[in-house]
């Protein structure tokens, strides 16, 4: 519903970065509750000078997360670092954070650096709160049958499996009908203690601060007549023709929260950037042919060209065995969506804002720099390389990461047999790509993840993942020419997996000299290389890496479109 002011259209959405990127893909902590939320708005406002308001310090969360809600040190940093990854940052400063935080050399002195990392209390309020999107879907999937089975190693990609596991960060519909269910407790979390009564609740004639409405723009933004300007909430209600409508008083210089709830449960709609809307109205892309004879088409739509930043999302789903590589300014600072894509090989080498790849198997990904995090849900036989701010996996099975990321990967519930490795690629564009995002080569965690179950850190007695032993480890080719002037891998290879290609490159060496020396006549070099061919050509068949060198020559009829 819109409210119409003076033959002008009011509208205010939800933004998707909050739930898309904020949401932790896991069952939230049990007091992440309003109850104990409302205890800690008043606490950091009485403990002001201590580094709690209007910014909260890392020392003054880790204090209230560990004393009082019972979270282990590191669940609490988790938490915290991954609100500070999504406010805005100079890259500068990421790659100044990233210098210090490698010069580190125990964790006293990372802790020590921590301290001075500070955010907005009020935002980091309601993004805590937020984190009950996934209270029940997680914790029911478990349950449920999930997609894909552990036990069907090879589903058809014709048929659609039933997952009662729903991610519910890409889906706009479930985040306003979150906020618009929860629209109570959100107000009164960013309330002053003074308007609140004994209980701890709001009264009628309670009154919201222009602050308090800075802190509810992390979540709320808005427009005027569908223009193409959008707001956050507190700018949109510097307008004055709004400004009596939503209840601001210029006697107090604040809103009635009573008549502020009222406005806002009248203006909200759909957010007119998110997904429902890029497969409705976005433009569709011809990356990929269309098989013939497949059930599902492939779909690839995106809004880059009109959504604003924080909002630009590109969506493909059903790329079926092909390989698809692309480099595009339609991938930049864009949230990409890849989901039932199977037994293809995907690249796409631009630096992006964040990646969720979902019910895919059987395929490899390769991506560019990626800002913020890499999330893999109900995946299976699936090789992700990515460079990346964080990287999380939940209910997946027989998945391999080569990661290179600063943050330590999350291994959520439902997992299986997952591999973990070093980053092993490169692309001429690579460190430029870096750059423009503000990730650095170090630090490195790749290889230090964190399990997180339905009650918080697990160390499971069945560990869910393995590093990747050296004597398995290749380089990885990506198979296009680029400018660009990285020739090698970003930070380079750990010493264990380095010294696996020196002795393997020694060992073909020394083949090559033995096959030499062996002084073979022609005939017997003619045949030696026959049967060097047709074991090569078996074992490209059998590692189905035969199907990707025939995929990387587009067939004559998509030529044309290869360039969109």
């Amino acid at each position: 519903m819109h409210f119409i002011m003076e033959q002008k259209t009011v509208s205010v959405w939800v933004r998707l970065e909050p739930f898309l990127l904020g949401a932790l893909p896991t069952p939230p902590p049990a007091k992440f509750s309003m109850h104990y939320l409302r205890k800690m708005s008043t606490y950091v406002r009485t403990r002001a000078k201590d580094g709690c308001f209007p910014r909260i310090y890392w020392p003054m969360w880790k204090h209230i997360a560990c004393g009082k809600l019972q979270l282990p040190a590191e669940l609490a940093w988790v938490y915290f670092e991954a609100f500070d990854m999504l406010t805005e940052k100079s890259v500068e400063d990421r790659l100044e954070w990233a210098e210090a935080a490698s010069q580190c050399t125990s964790q006293e002195e990372l802790d020590q650096l921590r301290h001075k990392l500070s955010v907005d209390t009020l935002q980091f309020l309601l993004f805590l709160y937020i984190q009950q999107l996934n209270r029940v879907s997680l914790r029911t999937s478990l349950i449920g049958e999930e997609w894909p089975s552990p036990r069907t190693r090879s589903p058809s990609p014709e048929i659609e499996s039933k997952s009662s596991l729903q991610n519910k960060n890409w889906d706009d519909q479930a985040h306003l009908t979150f906020v618009q269910t929860h629209l109570f407790d959100l107000l009164e979390l960013v309330l002053d203690p003074d308007q609140l009564s004994s209980s701890g609740h709001h009264v009628q004639d309670s009154l919201l601060s222009t602050e308090a409405l800075c802190g509810l723009s992390f979540l709320l933004e808005g427009s005027v007549s569908k223009g193409r300007s959008v707001h956050p909430l507190h700018e949109l209600l510097l307008w004055a023709p709004l400004q009596s409508q939503a209840g601001f008083s210029k006697l107090s210089q604040a809103f009635s929260v009573r008549k502020l709830q009222g406005w806002l449960r009248d203006t909200l709609t759909i957010n007119p950037f998110g997904t429902t809307a890029c497969f409705k109205t976005g433009k569709k892309l011809a990356w990929v042919q269309q098989i013939e004879g497949k059930i599902k088409r492939a779909k690839i739509a995106r809004n880059t060209h009109n959504a604003p930043a924080g909002s630009r999302v590109v969506i493909i789903s059903q790329v079926y065995k092909q390989t698809l590589a692309k480099d595009s300014e339609k991938l930049i600072g864009a949230s990409v969506k890849l989901h039932r894509c199977n037994e293809s090989f995907i690249y796409l080498l631009s630096p992006m804002r964040s990646v969720i790849i979902e019910k895919c198997w059987n395929s490899t990904i390769v991506l560019g720099p990626v800002q913020t995090t890499v999330h893999v849900q109900n995946c299976q036989d699936v090789k992700v390389v990515c460079v990346t701010g964080k990287i999380s996996v939940c209910a997946s099975s027989f998945c391999t990461f080569h990661v290179l990321t600063p943050t330590r990967p999350l291994l959520l519930a439902g997992n299986e047999a997952l591999t973990l490795a070093p980053y092993h690629t490169h692309y001429p564009a690579l460190e430029d790509h870096m750059a423009i995002i503000g990730l650095a080569v170090v630090p490195n965690v790749w290889d230090q993840p964190l399990c997180l179950g339905a009650d918080g850190i697990e160390n499971p007695s069945t560990p869910v993942y393995s590093l990747l032993s050296p004597s398995d480890f290749y380089e990885f080719v990506v198979p296009f020419e680029m400018e660009g002037d990285t020739s090698e891998i970003p930070g380079g290879l750990p010493p264990l997996y380095q010294k696996a290609l020196i002795d393997r490159k020694q060992k073909v060496h020394t083949w090559q000299k033995m096959v030499k020396e062996a002084q073979l006549s022609k005939e017997q070099r003619k045949q030696f290389k026959a049967v060097v061919e047709q074991k090569f050509h078996e074992w490209l068949c059998e590692t189905g890496q035969k199907q990707q060198l025939d995929s990387l020559i587009p067939p004559s009829t998509i030529s044309k479109q290869a360039a969109g």
